[in-house]
């Protein structure tokens, strides 16, 4: 099955969307890479969504990416002896580290972190930002704070700290058991949740051990600060606006997401914007008008991968919303003035030949407007660097490793084909011809521009372009 895109859908798996037959549906209306909440699920469970999707993948016969979402650390208020409590704009209210139920005064706070790191002058938003407070005081057991605005407080609702840095690690006990437990089944991606600093992917690659690729959540504002840093380290990106829109001014997340998607673009480093990109179809068919210009957005600035959320995992219109995503993205990248934008924010390539191969290949296929670039990539390395020159005219990776092909089904503009080693130079170009004739890249008589590492298998190594006819056997004419 071909995409008529080259943005990837990344759509979210719950109650709306976690059987067999609904998640080839998914697949079949443009999910490339399906994500498992591991806030909402349980280790059985995740273990047979991850079966279930790779049933639907020998199915359809493409390989699909599964990205497991960690939780990260969630800070809450304790309880309160009347379950809520209504406060006054300017009042002074207390966190403590004292367990007894709170009042209209005070309320307990059972993180030890927080206690400790907060100072005088930082905010402290409630219940995702619905109420503020400034601390006035802190001493380590407690925070004096005044009620800024909002004025309902509830048991257990969350607490964001845009101006604290906290000394824990992005890493909770449940976010190690479920790492452990989804690396066990082979998912190819997990992101992390509320990176605050590059340390924070230290512990989770050390337990990963390149058994899947990490990506980095920026939900933060000292994610942003350190996002160059961050990028480094991390193997994706993804932009998580919910989180960012609580903890940091509205009005300055659309600014951040270019930021975001364009240092990933530099980088090399496949980038996802997420949340609320078809909110509105939680509950209706079709999305706002606003909605769909989001969408657009994203596919014009170059995001490797779009997002749904609750909209795939538990609104009444999955199958929907995935189409309709598909369909935004299809239409936007067809648009007269989408290949103007992409090309303007296309970074020079890297000194090193295999950068050099892959922005020659991208120059060459757009010159002589070549059918397909086909590149050998065993890592997926060399995906990546040509995913990263956005070439208007289709790639196709071939790797010898499903796990890589199935990390690459993220990437933009990847159609991954799963393929044994090249012999030799002849059977490499032969190779490439049929696959690309087979896949309705090419047909009798086009030509193609093949890339990849001489000597063949050697990862990382590519240092051979040529230019190939599509004969009419469907292999190299000459």
């Amino acid at each position: 099955m071909r995409r008529s895109r080259k943005v990837k859908i990344l759509a979210t798996l719950g109650p709306a969307s976690s059987d067999e037959a609904m998640i080839q549906k998914l697949f079949e209306a443009g999910a490339d890479v399906f994500r498992i909440n591991m806030s909402h699920t349980d280790h059985p469970l995740m273990r047979e969504l991850v079966g279930r999707i790779r049933a639907v993948e020998t199915k359809v016969g493409r390989p699909i990416g599964i990205l497991a979402d960690l939780q990260g650390p969630k800070l809450r208020v304790g309880l309160f002896a009347n379950g809520k409590e209504t406060l006054t704009p300017g009042q002074t209210f207390t966190l403590d580290a004292d367990p007894a139920p709170g009042d209209a005064t005070r309320v307990h706070l059972p993180h030890p972190e927080i206690l400790s790191s907060v100072k005088p002058g930082d905010r402290l938003l409630i219940d995702d930002g619905r109420l503020a407070l400034v601390a006035e005081s802190a001493d380590g057991k407690s925070i004096v704070c005044k009620v800024v605005s909002g004025t309902n407080i509830s048991n257990k609702k969350g607490v964001s700290l845009p101006d604290t840095e906290l000394p824990v690690g992005a890493l909770t006990d449940k976010d190690r058991r479920d790492l452990d437990a989804v690396l066990e089944t082979g998912v190819d991606w997990v992101a992390l949740s509320f990176i605050q600093r590059p340390e924070d992917l230290a512990e989770a690659r050390k337990i990963a051990k390149g058994r899947a690729a990490l990506m980095s959540k920026i939900e933060k504002p000292q994610a942003v600060a350190r996002l160059s840093e961050i990028i480094e380290l991390s193997d994706a990106l993804m932009v998580a606006r919910g989180d960012l829109g609580v903890e940091m001014p509205l009005e300055a997340v659309p600014g951040i997401q270019k930021q975001i998607t364009r240092a990933a673009r530099r980088a090399g480093k496949p980038v996802v914007v997420a949340t609320q990109m078809l909110e509105s179809m939680i509950s209706a068919p079709v999305p706002t008008r606003a909605e769909v210009s989001d969408v657009s957005i994203a596919v014009f600035e170059g995001a490797d991968a779009i997002m749904l959320s609750a909209e795939s995992a538990a609104g009444q219109y999955p199958i929907e919303s995935v189409a309709m995503m598909n369909k935004i993205a299809e239409k936007v990248e067809q648009d007269p003035v989408y290949p103007g934008i992409i090309n303007a924010q296309r970074s020079e390539p890297e000194a090193t030949g295999a950068d050099a191969i892959s922005a020659a290949a991208r120059q060459i296929g757009e010159t002589l407007k070549l059918s397909a670039i086909v590149t050998y990539t065993s890592s997926g390395t060399t995906g990546l660097r040509a995913a990263r020159e956005r070439p208007q005219l289709p790639i196709i990776s071939l790797s010898p490793v499903l796990a890589t092909a199935r990390r690459l089904s993220l990437v933009w503009g990847q159609h991954c084909v799963v393929t044994p080693d090249a012999h030799d130079l002849d059977d490499m170009v032969d190779r490439a011809c049929r696959i690309a004739f087979d896949e309705g890249f090419g047909k009798p008589g086009d030509r193609i521009i093949v890339t990849a590492g001489v000597p063949l298998g050697t990862p990382g190594a590519t240092n051979m372009l040529r230019i190939a006819y599509i004969g009419s056997d469907g292999l190299s004419g000459f």
